[in-house]
């Protein structure tokens, strides 16, 4: 789930990932050697002791170009594990015995160096195996079959090792970087999903109840009863408005074509414009039934709110492989001048379904509206 951590992460959230001062301290490793080199046990202390520091510089310098995510890709880690490696050989066959330790710290510097990517994989085993095997050589060669066989193991052990643990932090922390981008996203989605369907869902309905509120104030000096009757409408629009935005917070609102044809009329005739509903084909899938009677709220609301019309023609057409509908008025041609906020919301939806809407005067008078749906689309809704 979304806003659930998976176990992974909270592991990692528990247990910060190494970061490269945390190798560092495994050059105590070596201080062995560097009593034998102060004891004046080995010949040409001074060039071992050259050599101890040139491995100690070169091994702190490739930890941390292999932290360094800057240069991590480039070959500047590669050159320095090379110089590293140059001078484990030197080090080891040149004085053999617990040298040989230079080796599982240049495997460690190599996990760090090639681990994660797929590229450097086979980079990885390899360069792990062969020194892994020159420390077996030069121990057994300077030292015995038992130390060869503890640093071989201790040289191959510590390469795979650091490499896998730092993969597993990274990978983790990636994961849970994509985890966090797609809560955002489903919340961005949500949001969008909810002001369209609060901006379609209030327009309309305010749009009635201030139209049925004007019929009321004409009516009631002379007519009591049509007042009254336009009372009982603006009710019943009330309470249904209610039961749609609570379904619209819930996400489960499913719309009905034949409803908002209904809606709409009641809300022409009450605006003293002359509806005409046509409609032909066959039975409608619900969900594009639902989405054509968003386009007929949106539309038909436009048109009683700016365009001055007399007549609204509403015309829903069902072809071979296309369902149109349609919704012209003999207005100024303004019948999509609004905020927009609608009819971008209604582009959304029908593109989503693999539809269309256009809109735009109807020759030299009027406003046209005009939505398509392939034949077995779903709703926006439904896929997004």
């Amino acid at each position: 789930m979304i806003g659930r951590p998976s176990g992974d992460t909270e592991w990692m959230e528990r247990h910060k990932p190494p970061g490269k001062f945390a190798f560092l301290p495994w050059l105590f490793m070596l201080t062995g050697d560097v009593q034998s080199l102060l004891s004046g046990e080995l010949p040409l202390p001074w060039l071992g002791g050259l050599g101890v520091l040139a491995f100690a510089a070169m091994y702190a310098w490739t930890v941390f170009l292999g932290f360094d995510e800057r240069r991590r890709h480039t070959h500047d880690p590669l050159l320095a594990l090379a110089g590293l490696a140059v001078v484990t050989y030197a080090l080891s066959i040149g004085y053999g015995g617990d040298w040989a330790l230079c080796f599982p710290l240049l495997s460690l510097a190599t996990g760090i160096v090639l681990r994660g990517e797929q590229r450097h994989g086979r980079r990885l085993g390899a360069a792990v195996l062969f020194f892994a095997g020159s420390a077996g050589l030069i121990g057994s060669w300077r030292g015995g079959p038992v130390e060869a066989m503890t640093v071989g193991y201790g040289t191959l052990l510590s390469g795979f090792i650091t490499a896998a643990i730092l993969t597993l932090f990274e990978t983790v922390a990636k994961l849970k970087a994509t985890r966090e981008e797609l809560a955002r996203t489903a919340v961005e989605h949500e949001r969008l999903r909810f002001s369209r369907d609060l901006h379609d869902l209030l327009g309309h309905t305010l749009s009635v109840v201030v139209v049925k509120a004007e019929a009321v104030r004409r009516l009631a000096p002379r007519n009591l009863d049509a007042a009254l009757e336009q009372v009982s409408d603006i009710e019943a629009v009330g309470r249904q408005a209610l039961t749609e935005i609570r379904e619209a917070v819930t996400g489960y609102r499913e719309g009905s074509l034949a409803t908002e044809l209904d809606r709409a009329r009641s809300l022409l005739e009450a605006s003293a414009i002359e509806p005409e509903f046509r409609q032909s084909g066959p039975p409608l899938p619900p969900q594009t039934a639902a989405l054509l009677g968003w386009c007929v709220r949106e539309g038909v609301t436009n048109v009683v709110r700016h365009s001055g019309a007399t007549r609204c023609t509403v015309e829903v057409r069902g072809e071979t492989d296309r369902i149109r509908l349609e919704i012209t008025d003999n207005g100024r041609g303004n019948a999509g001048t609004g905020n927009g906020t609608g009819l971008k919301g209604l582009t959304e939806r029908l593109a989503a379904a693999g539809g269309s809407l256009t809109t735009g005067p109807d020759g030299r008078r009027g406003f046209r509206l005009v939505a398509e749906l392939p034949v077995d689309s779903e709703s926006g809704e439904e896929r997004g």
